[in-house]
């Protein structure tokens, strides 16, 4: 049964950095595509940023620039490291193998203002 397992968030003020990780448990984690997902209150979940199987990325509009995917095989994890943090970067972070449906519990980010 593959897991997925967030940790790394918190608060900061605007401006600041937050580095979120995933920790995969299973066998198959090097086939599938990665992806961070945000809710915010009172929103839908929006894709973050993503990364295939062969290192290719994708950002959401909001992220590009600021924000980077990178994934260890060797160590089944995915990390979003996030730069120049704004107040709208609030929510909560799940990370998702989406082929499979497969969430983390989510990590809660707060950037203040």
């Amino acid at each position: 049964q593959v897991q997925l397992v967030e940790s790394g968030g918190g608060s900061v003020q605007a401006g600041g950095s937050l580095t979120l990780s995933c920790a995969v448990s299973g066998s198959i984690f090097s086939f599938y595509a990665m992806a961070w997902y945000r809710q915010a209150p009172g929103e839908q979940r929006e894709l973050v940023a993503s990364i295939n199987s062969d290192y290719r990325t994708n950002y959401a509009d909001s992220a590009k620039g600021r924000f980077t995917i990178s994934r260890d095989n060797a160590k089944k994890t995915v990390s979003l490291q996030m730069n120049c943090l704004k107040p709208e970067d609030t929510g909560v972070y799940y990370c998702s193998i989406p082929a499979l449906g497969i969430w983390g519990q989510g990590t809660q980010v707060t950037v203040s203002s």
